[in-house]
């Protein structure tokens, strides 16, 4: 197996992503013939708000009779998924999927990772990345948009990197974290007002179809679910594993707010500025830390910690403790989560119910911590240089 893994090429392993992709797409049409809600429900959801927004009906209702849950993104994404209202649900399909495994295979092939390790990295999300397209949500997205927004930062295209992050900002709100992103390069003003110009013009962008007092109405819709949402729930996430487990009730707010000011510790440390390597350990910390502590988070948000996860572990050299701490993190986030290999009686009693999925995330992210705090490789500054490491160990 060893042996057969070293073998195998990273052109080979995207194709298989691709295939992958293709059959979970299949497979979910298929799977909805006859069935009263598709298999790929959020779809659904996702572009009938449209037709919801240019009627002047409210976007954040239950409408049961086209689809199951509710519509929880902004007013703006339901006019980005306009041209999905006027495609049939199978074609729609096809192209959304498409769409976020294409940005998904070149967000990463933009990271500066060795192409060895970068072929472990897409084999160790493999399987997370499958789970999360079954769901057909916009997780793989949200991770691929806020790493070609890094992407555009170290390219100087701050223009680029705002439009991005701000966009994903009106997908969903965590997004709003990668602006932190920006602190690591000059022209940080223009940055900041490239950002507010975005936002503003995603802000109104819906106005092309409806009113002024409409749209106002429905970002009003939009503040009242949020408001109940953020009371209903705790999520697999860091609060509702201390909920689960030691039945704490902590302030989410306040967890928040400890947890923020934990991820900016390393920030202290400017002389580290212009190490990539330094920057990219940023990266990979904040993708983990917008799902751990977020308490909407479930379990196809994970595919957004676990590529964290992979550019923290695959982007340094290996160690026995990190080695140890990536296998775990993938037994019980990826492999926890699919009835192939976990029973689904198992699932929904144990790993949803105790957050399982949430903890070698959150531990991964606190020894990254900790390492960007003490580890030599981070106490001086080092010239930009492609992270090699080069290490098949990763598959044993």
């Amino acid at each position: 197996m060893k042996s057969l893994i070293l073998k195998i090429q990273l052109k080979h392993v995207i194709i298989l992503i691709i295939v992958l992709a293709l059959g979970i797409t299949i497979q979910g049409i298929i799977a909805s013939q006859g069935d009263v809600y598709t298999h790929y429900n959020n779809l659904v959801i996702f572009k009938s708000s449209f037709g919801h927004l240019i009627h002047n009906q409210n976007l954040y209702l239950y409408y049961p009779k086209e689809y199951f849950d509710l519509y929880k993104y902004s007013p703006t994404f339901s006019v980005l998924m306009a041209p999905f209202y006027y495609l049939p649900n199978e074609v729609g399909l096809f192209i959304f999927n498409i769409i976020n495994t294409s940005v998904f295979i070149y967000a990463l092939l933009r990271l500066k990772i060795a192409p060895d390790s970068l072929k472990f990295l897409f084999l160790f999300l493999f399987l997370e990345f499958g789970i999360s397209m079954q769901w057909v949500q916009t997780n793989v997205l949200i991770a691929s948009l806020i790493i070609l927004a890094f992407h555009s930062l170290e390219n100087k295209k701050p223009w680029l990197a705002s439009l991005l992050i701000v966009l994903t900002v009106y997908i969903k709100i965590f997004g709003l974290v990668a602006v932190v992103l920006g602190v690591f390069y000059p022209n940080k003003f223009r940055f900041v007002l490239y950002t507010i110009f975005w936002t503003l013009v995603f802000a109104v962008l819906p106005l092309v179809v409806i009113s002024k007092n409409e749209l106002l109405q429905q970002y009003q819709n939009w503040i009242d679910l949020l408001k109940w949402d953020h009371e209903a729930s705790y999520g697999v996430s860091f609060i509702g594993l201390v909920h689960s487990w030691f039945n704490l009730n902590f302030s989410k707010i306040a967890t928040v707010a400890v947890a923020a000011i934990v991820f900016c510790i390393p920030l202290l440390k400017f002389n580290c500025y212009k190490q990539y390597n330094f920057r990219l350990q940023i990266l990979a910390s904040l993708l983990i830390w917008i799902v751990i502590f977020n308490h909407r988070g479930e379990s196809p948000t994970y595919v957004i910690a676990l590529v964290g996860v992979g550019i923290w572990y695959f982007s340094q050299p290996a160690n026995t403790t990190n080695k140890d701490l990536l296998w775990l993190c993938l037994v019980f986030t990826s492999f926890t989560s699919t009835d192939l290999i976990t029973p689904g009686w198992i699932t929904e009693k144990y790993v949803d119910t105790y957050s399982i999925k949430a903890v070698f995330s959150i531990v991964i992210w606190c020894k990254l911590i900790f390492d960007l705090l003490t580890k030599e490789q981070f106490k001086c500054p080092k010239q930009d240089e492609v992270v090699s490491k080069g290490l098949s160990s990763a598959a044993t």
